[in-house]
């Protein structure tokens, strides 16, 4: 083998340099699985690896962060049909939020280039902060996070709508169970059906069945059944 032929060996870091890097590793991986998830779904372990792993890296090197994260909290595994899958909590995204907009935060973007996926999740997360935002400034006092009424509901309805549309680019077809999802406890569940219902029924959605690809049975519970027994799976916006 030639000099110019032999394999490089990465230089070990040291251990400043080692904790500068899972301070940044755990935002993107926090970053990663927001994305994959919506915030509220859990994701297969698999897919998170595939996401978060980059180039010339090993699986084993995100061992150590990811049980950190799983230590504090920020995480959470579950074993399903011998499948582990991951879930974001409400601690993780905390820790998210924090490492990305605090002064003292270690994180920032490695090398002269932006990973396409990794700069998307960015502006989906500047964005979704940007509209709970805008909620919270609406809603003014009280508590904040109810939707207390049918009006408020539409209002925030349409806007996940146009998020997720938006954001995931789903051709005007948005699951009803992301938006149950991305809407969360701010709404019960048989109120989040009937105000559904009741957008069908003045013609400002059109709820629609066929066939999902990807179904599993949480996604169905987390879809709407018709008073016949039918199963409507998607929202299109109707032309107001």
């Amino acid at each position: 083998m030639s000099e110019k032929d032999e394999i490089a060996v990465p230089k070990p870091l040291t251990p400043e340099e080692q904790a500068v890097w899972d301070a940044k590793a755990k935002v993107r991986v926090l970053l990663n699985l927001w994305d994959l998830s919506g915030g509220k779904m859990k994701v297969k372990k698999g897919e998170l690896t595939k996401r978060i792993v980059r180039t010339n890296e090993t699986s084993q090197r995100y061992l150590e962060v990811l049980g950190e994260l799983q230590a504090t909290g920020a995480i959470e595994y579950s074993l399903v049909n011998r499948v582990t899958l991951v879930e974001l909590t409400a601690k993780g995204k905390e820790v998210l939020a924090d490492g990305l907009k605090s002064k003292d935060s270690l994180f920032e973007f490695d090398g002269s280039q932006i990973g396409t996926r990794l700069g998307n999740s960015l502006l989906k997360w500047i964005r979704h902060q940007d509209g709970a935002a805008s909620v919270r400034v609406e809603k003014g006092k009280g508590d904040v996070g109810t939707i207390a009424s049918y009006d408020d509901f539409k209002a925030v309805a349409l806007d996940v709508y146009d998020s997720l549309n938006r954001d995931y680019n789903l051709d005007d077809l948005v699951p009803i169970y992301r938006m149950r999802r991305a809407i969360g406890e701010r709404v019960g569940r048989s109120q989040f059906n009937e105000w559904l219902l009741e957008m069908q029924a003045t013609d400002l959605i059109q709820l629609i069945g066929g066939e999902m690809t990807d179904i599993s049975a949480d996604k169905a519970e987390d879809s709407i059944k018709t008073a016949l027994g039918a199963i409507r799976y998607y929202v299109k916006r109707l032309n107001s």
